[in-house]
C-alpha cells in the first residue's frame, strides 16, 4: 500500500477505556474517500502457564450510515439491563461477600454448562480488515 494510504488509515481521534483485563479502543479513522468511520477494538490479556502473556483482539467497524441504528440498539440494551438489574455490579469478582444463587429459578437461572456467567461464550471468528469502500 502507498504511504499516503497508510497515513489516511491512522487514527484521527482516539479514546481508551480500561476495564480489568480488557481494554477498549475507540478510534476514528478515514476511508480512502476521506469520510470517517469508527473502529471499536476489545483487547483482552491472557497469561500463559509460563508467566508470559498474549492479547486477543476483536474489532468492530462502524460506518456513518449505521450510527443511528447502532446507537438506538446499544441504548435500548443498556436501558433494559439497568431497568432489570439496576446499576449495582453483582458478581464474585466485584463483591467479596457474593454468593451464587443455587438454581433458585430453575434451569434458566444457571449458566450453560461450560460457560462463565460474567463472560460471553467464546466465539470462533477471524478478525478481517476490510479495505475501505
Amino acid at each position: 500500500m502507498s504511504d499516503s494510504y497508510s497515513m489516511e488509515k491512522e487514527e484521527i481521534y482516539s479514546k481508551v477505556m480500561r476495564a480489568g483485563r480488557r481494554t477498549y479502543f475507540f478510534d476514528v479513522r478515514s476511508t480512502k474517500a476521506g469520510d470517517y468511520y469508527l473502529t471499536i477494538t476489545e483487547s483482552k490479556k491472557f497469561t500463559n502457564d509460563d508467566g508470559s502473556y498474549h492479547y486477543k483482539k476483536h474489532k468492530i467497524y462502524l460506518y456513518k450510515e449505521d450510527f443511528a441504528e447502532f446507537r438506538e440498539h446499544v441504548g435500548e440494551m443498556i436501558d433494559y439491563i439497568i431497568k432489570e438489574k439496576g446499576e449495582e455490579v453483582i458478581s464474585e469478582r466485584h463483591q467479596s461477600d457474593y454468593k451464587k444463587e443455587e438454581n433458585v429459578g430453575g434451569p434458566q437461572s444457571a449458566p450453560e454448562a461450560g460457560t462463565v456467567a460474567d463472560e460471553p461464550a467464546p466465539s470462533n471468528f477471524t478478525d478481517i480488515d476490510f479495505d475501505d469502500i
